[in-house]
């Protein structure tokens, strides 16, 4: 399908469609200062990306959409954290499509539509993902008894950039515990910061070289202790974007300090295969993970 028509398609399924499952919009930072914000002009936008999905660009204005679960409430709830690079979100591929089939399997499902790391508008962009996904998980946790879920059996499942998002909110404990999750989903996610992935977190996320003090807190791997939450993990082997030993190299670490951890790799499937494709198998995640969360949290 061509880039135009997909986006025709995606609006007219998002039009009709979208409003048949009940959904709550909250603004993430509504009535509190938004941390690390600046004025700016920036307009946020929708368009057909170079991966041919809709994403989201340009966000200022993070919100958080909850899909209550339903049929027999499983009492778990998860925060979906699309990925883009920190470059832009794909909020519907790796976002609501999911949420729709999660929340239509008993979990109460969040998307998160967090701001990107830009200069025009933060003077840290750096804290800005990881201070969205913050106020999400305590947000969230404050509307438990409305979705009937616990507040203990609340996670991240994050996709690329936003598994590596989900990683530094599980690794990077907060002194306010509302503000850590209780699992992680990491697909397809970045754990190493080896040269190429300090590379791309200088020019994306920090906008600038590390300090020594950044890379040692960057070196995800070397931060995960018998204290890290359980963990979810789905990769590819012929991912050319993030090598499938991003995935493999974390389990590891997990198993090495007796951190429950589950992963399934797939021969094909490449990067951002979202809620997966029949052809190729890749499909079968969502179910791995649904069976997972309902048995192991």
């Amino acid at each position: 399908m061509k880039p135009v028509a997909r986006f025709i398609a995606t609006f007219l399924i998002l039009f009709l469609c979208g409003e048949g499952k009940a959904q709550d919009v909250y603004k993430l930072w509504e009535g509190q200062e938004k941390l690390y914000y600046k004025e700016n002009n920036l307009k946020e936008y929708e368009k057909v990306s170079s991966f041919d999905v809709v994403c989201a660009y340009d966000i200022t204005e993070p919100t958080l959409t909850v899909y209550k679960a339903e049929g027999e409430n499983s009492r778990r709830a998860v925060i979906l954290l699309p990925g883009g690079g920190y470059e832009l979100v794909a909020i519907y591929h790796e976002g609501h499509d999911l949420a729709k089939i999660l929340a239509g399997q008993g979990i109460t499902t969040a998307v998160l539509k967090y701001r990107l790391p830009k200069t025009e508008s933060s003077d840290k962009p750096h804290l800005v993902p990881l201070a969205d996904t913050r106020r999400a998980l305590k947000l969230l946790r404050t509307h438990a008894g409305k979705y009937g879920f616990e507040k203990d059996k609340l996670g991240v499942m994050g996709f690329s950039a936003g598994s590596h998002l989900a990683t530094v909110a599980s690794l990077w404990k907060s002194a306010d515990e509302e503000e850590n999750p209780n699992f992680s989903g990491l697909i397809y996610g970045v754990t190493d910061l080896n040269a190429e992935n300090r590379k791309w977190l200088e020019e994306s996320l920090y906008h600038r070289k590390l300090t020594d003090e950044e890379v040692a807190r960057n070196t995800l791997l070397n931060l995960v202790s018998k204290d890290t939450p359980p963990a979810f993990l789905a990769h590819a082997y012929d991912d050319d974007v993030c090598n499938v030993r991003e995935s493999t190299l974390y389990a590891e670490k997990c198993v090495e300090h007796k951190v429950p951890v589950e992963m399934h790799l797939f021969p094909k499937g490449g990067h951002g295969f979202g809620v997966g494709r029949k052809e190729d198998g890749t499909d079968q995640w969502v179910p791995l993970f649904v069976n997972w969360l309902k048995t192991s949290i």
